[in-house]
């Protein structure tokens, strides 16, 4: 057993960066989409934008703290390379920085469609969501960047760490609609609310059926090579000191019981143009359960990533 150099910190640096970073891609993809939202595109853009810059701030401020001398992360703004570390950190301070002002956009009671901040918004949107991208993936390539971690050199961390992004961004947008949307003022918004939720609930199934694709790739890639790779992948098979939270939490928990309830939940419209009319409890209940897979994705690799060392040294 190796020690553990990178703990909770990290872990949920990699998880609130994620968070952040789909909620607000998820926002400027439906304030940007014309068609399908309704009366309610601009309440779920509004919730997304608020929600974003939030959980990126606080991720970055717990991995500045946990270099224990903080200013040291002052240094990385004075070199321009294509380092993962030096473009990582224009990223996120990028992301950041236009991820506020997006949000603010959506601050003043009048705030609405074609408002007089409607231009700035969609410009800032436009901004948001390749930034957004850009920062969900480099937190799976930070990990892969590291060849003396096999269970990390992969490029697919990259696409996993993406996709749970982009469906925990989704989770907290329905969770947050729960409480705000769902009780609007304005009946629009509450009439149009199933609708916008079943849309969300519809691109959230399919970025879970992503996961569960990737992770199969994953794993089948490692079982077609030897040595480092398949040596370190065994740490998450049955009987690995990580298969329980990875097959308990991580896939079962975190993607297929949402993936399956997902499925059900939309059939009847997309199959036969019925209703989609969740409950409140179930749309909380999927979306945590969905979040918790997030930040058990997170921990599982982290962890596994550092108990496993290459076969041969």
């Amino acid at each position: 057993m190796h020690e553990l150099n990178w703990g909770l910190p990290v872990i949920l640096y990699l998880f609130l960066a994620g968070l952040g970073a789909g909620a607000v891609t998820v926002s400027g993809s439906v304030l940007l989409r014309k068609g399908g939202f309704g009366s309610s595109r601009f309440a779920v853009a509004r919730c997304g934008a608020l929600i974003g810059p939030i959980p990126v701030m606080l991720g970055t401020f717990l991995i500045v703290f946990e270099l224990g001398q903080p200013f040291r992360a002052l240094n990385l703004f004075k070199v321009i390379n294509l380092s993962p570390m030096s473009i990582g950190t224009w990223l996120l301070a990028a992301f950041i920085i236009f991820s506020l002002l997006y949000a603010l956009t959506f601050v003043p009671p009048s705030a609405g469609p074609g408002d007089r901040l409607a231009g700035v918004r969609r410009t800032l949107a436009w901004i948001c969501v390749p930034s957004g991208i850009s920062v969900a993936i480099y937190t799976g390539i930070l990990l892969g960047a590291m060849p003396s971690r096999p269970f990390w050199n992969s490029p697919i961390l990259a696409g996993l760490f993406l996709l749970s992004a982009l469906s925990s961004g989704i989770a907290a947008i329905i969770l947050m609609g729960v409480f705000f949307r769902r009780k609007s003022s304005d009946p629009d918004i509450r009439n149009d609310y199933h609708n916008s939720s079943y849309l969300l609930t519809t691109s959230d199934a399919l970025l879970l059926a992503g996961e569960l694709m990737i992770i199969f790739l994953f794993l089948l890639f490692a079982h077609l090579t030897i040595g480092d790779v398949k040596y370190a992948v065994e740490v998450i098979q049955s009987g690995g000191a990580l298969a329980l939270p990875f097959w308990g939490l991580v896939v079962g928990i975190g993607i297929l019981v949402p993936f399956i309830i997902e499925i059900i939940q939309i059939k009847p419209k997309l199959l036969n143009g019925g209703s989609f009319n969740p409950t409140p409890a179930m749309e909380v209940a999927i979306s945590s359960a969905i979040l918790i897979g997030g930040f058990a994705l997170r921990y599982v690799i982290v962890v596994a990533g550092q108990i496993t060392a290459p076969a041969v040294l």
